[in-house]
């Protein structure tokens, strides 16, 4: 279960879980976000919910809810 837009997460591996968990993790994102990425700092587009690094494989994700800007977007790690 998930607290809607008010949720609130620990960390990236919450927000990850929680995209997986309802589903969207490999739907599109309604606008794409430039972004940089958490690990290798390579610059890249996340086009879906839930978004692995072209460059290092890190895994980006972010809710639904707050999916409208950059600074949103957490990672959990390559390994995840």
């Amino acid at each position: 279960m998930h607290d809607g837009c008010s949720g609130n997460f620990e960390n990236g591996q919450e927000v990850v879980d929680t995209v997986r968990m309802m589903g969207f993790a490999g739907m599109p994102l309604p606008i794409p976000l430039p972004v940089s990425c958490h690990n290798c700092t390579e610059g890249f587009v996340l086009a879906t919910f839930e978004y692995r690094c072209p460059s290092c494989g890190c895994v980006h994700a972010v809710t639904p809810c707050h999916a409208f800007d950059p600074d949103n977007v957490v990672s959990v790690g390559v390994d995840y």
